[in-house]
């Protein structure tokens, strides 16, 4: 990720999003999401990401909502296929990391009584954890992030298919839900990219490799450059890409498709084709990634760009970084 979760900016800085939010069991009608919306029409699963204002981005409560959302959908006998998309302008911009880039890895104050005080997922624990007069662990790091990593997994592991449908920007952090999807179908002028791989990120899933291969997926991560849609197609990131006023019906068209299957038929062809790529070394990847990840924060170019966003804001600090690329603009999402 480019980035860390925004746990100590929306789950406990906030005091709206706790990690540990009350939620309903799985086949209940009214869990209490706080990141997305849940629906089955027909035989179409709709999970949103709802989060618009903030570019819909991940907070400590997302893995959860949407790890909690598949598995009803799994379990929904009506449900042959699950589509995921998001709300506003784009998919997924990412961890919202403003306020802990721009506070300078400093702790926040307080807690929200959810009961993560003192362990990996407490912002105290990870802002300190982070700063850089201090010895940096580690497996601290991972603990926290291999559970955001699992969640959005759940895609991958969902016995029925999961369908993507990806406009205006699924970057960053966002890429990691989205390449665990069995279909990104994308508008033709959406962007996916990585460019925190320029400094301050690797991608935690590490799935770039496993869905373009490996020339593909070091000439994006070399650079931290960005597909369009068409270009997605193109690459096989994506399987269609329809122009951005007709994306929800084309899209509707082709999860309408697959509707029409059978889900024992869906389902043996999932597994099986997962087989193949799960020996690839999917849980390899994402487990050095993970680490990687949390590496590229604490060198030397990574603290240098904590500190300045400490100085400049958040937004600056990307634009600077971004500048050299030939690609830098006010950052629409809300994290990169």
């Amino acid at each position: 990720m480019s980035e860390r979760p925004a746990a100590w900016r929306d789950g406990w800085d906030e005091g709206e999003d706790s990690a540990f939010a009350g939620r309903a069991p799985a086949g209940t009608d009214d869990p209490r999401y706080t990141t997305l919306t849940y629906e089955v029409t027909g035989r179409i699963a709709r999970i949103t990401f709802d989060r618009p204002e903030r570019g819909n981005a991940i907070t400590a409560d997302t893995p959860l909502d949407l790890a909690h959302a598949v598995e009803r959908a799994d379990l929904d006998p009506r449900v042959h296929v699950i589509l995921l998309s998001g709300r506003g302008k784009g998919f997924c911009g990412g961890y919202d990391l403003s306020v802990f880039a721009e506070n300078g890895a400093r702790p926040v104050d307080g807690t929200d009584g959810s009961g993560a005080e003192g362990t990996a997922l407490d912002p105290t624990v990870q802002a300190r954890n982070h700063d850089p007069s201090r010895t940096w662990d580690p497996m601290l790091d991972y603990a926290m992030m291999s559970r955001f990593n699992r969640g959005f997994a759940s895609l991958l592991h969902a016995t029925k298919p999961v369908v993507a449908k990806v406009h205006g920007f699924a970057v960053a952090g966002g890429t990691d839900i989205a390449l665990y999807a069995d279909q990104i179908v994308c508008a033709d002028d959406a962007r996916i990219g990585y460019p925190p791989t320029r400094v301050w990120g690797i991608p935690a899933a590490g799935m770039w490799a496993h869905r373009l291969g490996d020339q593909r997926a070091k000439r994006l991560l070399f650079t931290g450059d960005c597909l369009i849609g068409r270009q997605a197609v193109d690459w096989g990131l994506a399987v269609e890409s329809h122009p951005a006023d007709e994306l929800d019906a084309r899209t509707e068209e082709f999860v309408g498709r697959i509707a029409q299957m059978p889900i024992n038929q869906l389902m043996m062809v999932k597994l099986a084709l997962n087989s193949a790529l799960l020996a690839s070394g999917v849980a390899t990847s994402t487990m050095i990634s993970t680490v990687f990840d949390g590496i590229s924060r604490h060198t030397r170019e990574g603290y240098a760009f904590q500190t300045r966003a400490a100085t400049v804001g958040f937004r600056e600090a990307v634009r600077e970084r971004d500048e050299p690329f030939g690609d830098a603009k006010p950052q629409a999402p809300a994290a990169t």
